[in-house]
């Protein structure tokens, strides 16, 4: 499992809904008034919590348009270049995100929630040691903080540093017990050092946290299939891509952090003719219907 992109939580991390916002006024006036710039950065501020609000119903062209007049009311405020920065990375406009976020930076050089951002996009952007840089920042300012932990296990995966991924895992799996996507990634590792066991007792404890999780339901498939126990390998794999059929994309797969050792089982596994066959059936059946089994 790769990153999980929290952008509410991360907002409100950064403190935006700590601003004290003004009332906007409930009559036209018939001139233009002239405001002075604390007027104006706190009409800013407005449009900021007005594109959280926006965020909340996903409606992010709306968002962005708002949290851009922010940034121009409102320039010395970090929060507005947060949201405006975070509603990049949600259009996975990765590169703009990335020089919004760091304008926040400057105005809130010690702000955990814009330093776990840009960790996460950094990490998106595949420049890992820059994105470890700015998590294991971040977590020495804030150290609770299970989904950062989350984003710096991913980060020591990439970078094969598999000791110190499963300690960030571990840690978030203390602070929050049943973050069961740190409890998963654990396995990967195991399933990669040839821990077949342990991967398997990972991925099932993540099971009874969130039975209605496709990956580690997929994950415990392939892994009993390749022990020999066949029969129970393809119940699961059913099971699992009847929850979420994106998992019989081996680059899809890829994409959340499986390994090589995995996903060349994976692959013997998806190519058996049940399984083939359970792939075109899902295939041919529009959403709605997945949804119902």
């Amino acid at each position: 499992m790769s990153k999980r992109h929290w952008l509410l939580s991360l907002l409100t991390c950064a403190g935006v809904w700590s601003a004290s916002l003004p009332t906007v006024g409930q009559a036209l006036l018939p001139y233009t008034p002239n405001l002075d710039l604390e007027q104006l950065e706190e009409q800013g501020l407005v449009y900021a919590e007005e594109a959280i609000q926006l965020v909340r119903f996903r409606q992010y062209d709306l968002a962005l348009a708002r949290a851009k007049l922010a940034t121009q009311l409102a320039p010395n405020q970090y929060q507005t270049w947060f949201i405006l920065g975070s509603l990049y990375l949600q259009k996975e406009d990765l590169d703009q995100g990335v020089e919004t976020l760091n304008k926040a930076l400057e105005l809130a050089p010690e702000e955990p929630g814009i330093l776990f951002t840009l960790g996460n996009a950094y990490f998106q952007q595949k420049d890992y040691k820059l994105a470890a840089q700015y998590l294991e920042k971040g977590l020495k300012l804030k150290p609770d903080t299970p989904t950062a932990l989350f984003d710096l296990g991913n980060v020591y995966l990439k970078m094969n540093r598999y000791g110190d991924s499963i300690k960030a895992y571990e840690t978030a799996v203390k602070q929050e017990k049943d973050f069961w996507p740190a409890i998963n990634n654990i396995g990967l590792i195991k399933y990669e050092q040839g821990e077949t066991k342990s991967a398997i007792e990972q991925w099932q404890m993540a099971i009874k946290i969130d039975q209605q999780q496709a990956e580690p339901r997929l994950a415990v498939a392939v892994a009993v299939y390749a022990q020999g126990k066949q029969a129970e390998g393809l119940k699961l794999g059913e099971e699992a891509l009847k929850i979420d059929a994106r998992y019989s994309d081996l680059t899809f797969l890829a994409d959340n952090l499986w390994g090589k050792r995995l996903l060349k089982d994976t692959e013997t596994f998806l190519n058996t003719p049940p399984m083939q066959s359970l792939v075109k059936q899902l295939e041919s059946q529009p959403p709605d219907e997945l949804s119902e089994e």
